[in-house]
């Protein structure tokens, strides 16, 4: 199981990767490296919140879900 700050890390790094995907794919298209910089601030910000509300929507739809499985009854030693 990963620690909250190797998933932190893990997001971070994804995002990093994401960006510079962007940013790569906005200058080759564009040609302008000051534009593909404007579309790769912009971008972390609005799939920040994009993938959050994502998240959010998802706490709501049930599908493929199970049921966390109950603990084990501790037996008294005799």
């Amino acid at each position: 199981m990963d620690t909250h700050s190797r998933s932190f890390a893990k997001a971070l790094s994804w995002r990093l990767t994401g960006t510079v995907d962007t940013v790569i794919i906005s200058l080759v298209v564009t040609g302008s490296v000051k534009l593909a910089a404007a579309i790769g601030v912009t971008e972390v910000f609005t799939k920040s919140l994009l993938y959050y509300l994502h998240e959010r929507a998802w706490l709501k739809i049930p599908f493929g879900r199970q049921p966390a499985p109950l603990p084990e009854k501790l037996t008294p030693r005799g």
